[in-house]
């Protein structure tokens, strides 16, 4: 009998193939006609230290990742028995997570530590098997010098238990090898046939947790796809032109995947000396007439903060900036996740200027905000922010369609035009106050259009001003165009009320608690009989406090649901709106929420009543 939700764990030092085997597997998993999540967790010094990689697997689309292991893949002695440092008792290994009925595939000569008598232990030697493969190849022994080659016996070795179609994992292989290297692709294939044979032979017979058998997806297949593709897809379809970055994690990626297709998409990446030249880069560009971005993550926007003021006085349509939140303060958690840069998102900088701050909560949200993102700059000449967090940059997921088709379509704001007799307009005011709160721009080049740019206060030409009067009417034009996207831009891009509307909780979120929370919903229904819907904050700046209000008034118990310490979302709301929420589930390891702790948190808070509760399950 098939098992149709299914965790697979593999956990190994960094740097031993563990991204390439779970990827591997999850990509043939999605090919296969599966769903699939898929999360890896890892050290910020590169090399050596433990990392591990979740994929969760079955028919139905789950939108979050599990503790239950079912199937664990180890490729070191800290995945079975914990961590090395005495000073750090509390994660005691993965093999406490395995649940009743599951398997653990490890090498041969470990030691898999404490274990329930009711888990299958399948021990298989790795290196052994390597050099069987190796054999009569170019490559015959050196088989210690390929050692992570075993990363994909040990997968070879797990898929027999699951009975997954091994054929379609050897594709996936042969993928990653081409040209010249497609000899390797063979030889990783036949490594990952040795380890699916022995098991088969020895252990798989009676394994509880094997996959259901589905049919393939019939014509192009479901795109495997995390946060940092979806972002550039989304600058990429919008018709992004410009893009400066220096390197910080986790916001590479996406520079990386824009890197690799300029020429053929016909866009500039410029990789700078630091961030502030990136962002004053990308801020000229935006005044040179092309759609411009940049990303970082939060010691870039420390930064960048100069340089966002200078886009929002100068009015620049842009540039778009994603901001890819992680852990701090400082270097803090480089690769960790964490939603505590939304209150500088909210102010990032000296003084008061306008910009736009959107949060999506998962791959479709990204690629749509990131595409609009350029539509609002133009619209509203002033910067705009997309804060994703970090574990929507490392969490893949399978994919039907990202809505590429239901974009709107691409807007310039009002640009400056020569007059109806075919002379350039003699008087060009670029800060014209009679134009309402945004002026027509023109680029540089065009005829009539010329003007002064500068930082300082300015009058309607653009030149250096102090006076008081000419202050106030610059800084209402400038703030005002705030209500004026209030205004115009479609209620619901602003929030989402998933689930009924009369509910017994009103669960409040944004960002990647998204999945997590839309998960529980379902679990707390069905197992729980408790009806809760969920607030889905997507846009902050400005703030939709009218129609938050009215969801939070209306509710009858109210929780929310963040990765930081402070609730900083429960902060805004009530900063905007006067409403306290009853209680709130905090998390601040640098891990994302399971669906064990959010799911526990709920019921605690539930039981129990208004407060403040702390959950990660790290502790032990």
């Amino acid at each position: 009998m098939g098992h149709d939700d299914l965790t697979w764990l593999i956990g190994g030092p960094q740097g031993g193939g563990i991204n390439a085997a779970a990827e591997g597997f999850a990509k043939a998993a999605t090919r296969a006609g599966y769903r699939v999540i898929a999360n890896i967790e890892y050290h910020s010094n590169i090399m050596g230290e433990h990392s591990y990689y979740r994929v969760r697997v079955g028919q139905d689309g789950r939108r979050n990742v599990s503790e239950r292991v079912h199937v664990l893949v180890a490729l070191d002695d800290e995945t079975l028995v914990g961590e090395r440092h005495a000073a750090f008792p509390g994660f005691k290994g993965h093999v406490q997570e395995v649940v009743p009925g599951g398997a653990v595939v490890f090498d041969g000569n470990d030691d898999p530590g404490e274990h329930g008598d009711d888990v299958l232990l399948c021990p298989v030697p790795y290196l052994e098997l390597l050099e069987q493969a190796l054999k009569g190849s170019s490559r015959e022994g050196q088989a210690a010098r390929l050692k992570v080659m075993t990363n994909v016996v040990a997968v070879g070795a797990s898929l027999a238990l699951m009975d997954f179609d091994l054929p379609r994992y050897q594709d996936s292989l042969r993928a990653e090898f081409g040209g010249r290297r497609a000899d390797l692709g063979e030889l990783n294939a036949k490594a990952a046939a040795l380890g699916y044979e022995y098991v088969r032979e020895r252990f798989a017979d009676g394994f509880a947790f094997r996959l259901p058998r589905v049919a393939p997806p019939k014509g192009r297949a479901p795109l495997f796809i995390r946060g940092p593709q979806a972002a550039a897809i989304g600058k990429l379809k919008a018709g992004l032109g410009f893009q400066s970055y220096y390197p910080i994690s986790p916001a590479t990626d996406e520079n990386v995947y824009l890197e690799a297709h300029q020429r053929d998409q016909g866009l500039v990446v410029v990789q700078t000396e630091d961030e502030i030249s990136a962002i004053n880069m990308a801020v000229g560009a935006a005044h040179a007439g092309v759609r411009s971005s940049t990303s970082t993550s939060g010691p870039g926007l420390s930064l960048m903060v100069e340089g966002l003021g200078f886009a929002a006085m100068t009015e620049a349509a842009g540039p778009v900036l994603v901001l890819w939140s992680r852990g701090g303060p400082s270097t803090g958690l480089p690769t960790r996740q964490e939603q505590a840069d939304l209150r500088f998102a909210l102010q990032p900088g000296h003084g008061e200027f306008p910009h736009l701050l959107v949060a999506p909560g998962d791959v479709h949200e990204i690629v749509r905000d990131a595409y609009e993102a350029f539509n609002w700059a133009d619209r509203y000449q002033m910067p705009v922010l997309v804060l994703v967090d970090k574990a929507l940059g490392t969490t893949y997921v399978t994919t039907d369609d990202l809505g590429l088709d239901r974009l709107p379509p691409i807007d310039r704001g009002a640009r400056f035009h020569e007059s109806a007799n075919g002379n350039a307009k003699e008087d060009y005011l670029r800060y014209d106050f009679s134009e309402g709160n945004v002026t027509p721009r023109s680029v540089p080049g065009q005829a009539g259009g010329i003007y002064w740019s500068t930082t300082d206060e300015h009058d309607p030409r653009g030149h250096i001003t102090e006076d008081a009067e000419n202050r106030i009417r610059m800084q209402e034009k400038r703030m005002g165009k705030l209500d004026l996207a209030l205004r115009e831009i479609p209620a619901d891009r602003f929030l989402t009320l998933h689930g009924p509307k009369n509910a017994d909780i009103t669960i409040v979120g944004w960002g990647s608690t998204k999945g997590p929370i839309l998960d529980a919903l379902e679990i707390l229904a069905r197992e729980d009989k408790v009806k809760a819907n969920f607030l889905q904050v997507r846009i902050m700046r400005p703030f939709p406090a009218d129609a938050v209000a009215a969801i939070l008034r209306a509710a009858k118990k109210t929780v929310l649901v963040e990765c930081n310490y402070t609730g900083q979302l429960g902060l805004l709301i009530r900063e905007q709106t006067g409403i306290a929420l009853d209680q709130s589930i905090v998390k601040y390891d640098g891990r994302p929420f399971s669906e064990e702790e959010l799911l526990d948190g709920l019921r605690h808070v539930i039981a129990e009543g208004p407060g403040r509760l702390m959950v990660s399950h790290r502790l032990g």
